[in-house]
């Protein structure tokens, strides 16, 4: 039997604790502006996969987030739509303001963003997503092949 490499044993938790740390500083800056990480998440997921994103697309996406289940999905869709933020039954799109307010915290978080990857060479951060996006893809194959 081959003995792995030692950055294999090290790449979980190389993730975790960068997803961790990143999501305490999004949820730094999102409460700078008052604003639920949900709320942002949300947003993020109409505007990025509308217009005319099927509720149950976004539903689903939303409920395989930590914070989230179907009833606190819905609870949430419910309010962003009674806040004037979404519209639609069986597809939803921003709003006006709710396309506003996604602007507006996009340019808000992008500065921070900036500044922390500025750091890396662009080539470094182009492999690094390509490589994250591909692992992404083979383990959720595999998990639908396990189902």
């Amino acid at each position: 039997m081959t003995t792995p490499p030692a950055y294999f044993s090290q790449f979980g938790q190389t993730l975790a604790l960068a997803e961790q740390t990143l999501t305490a500083t999004l949820r730094q800056h999102l409460a700078e502006r008052q604003t639920a990480p949900e709320t942002w998440y949300a947003l993020q997921v109409i505007a990025t996969r509308g217009p005319g994103l099927a509720r149950q697309a976004a539903s689903n996406e939303l409920e395989g987030s930590r914070s989230l289940n179907p009833d606190s999905t819905r609870e949430l869709l419910a309010r962003l739509e009674a806040e004037g933020l979404i519209r639609g039954d069986s597809e939803l799109d921003l709003t006006a303001e709710g396309e506003a307010l996604h602007r507006s915290l996009r340019e808000y978080i992008a500065g921070p963003t900036a500044r922390l990857l500025s750091q890396f060479p662009a080539s470094d951060l182009e492999i690094t997503v390509r490589t994250l996006q591909a692992i992404t893809k083979r383990a959720a194959e595999e998990l639908a092949a396990a189902s």
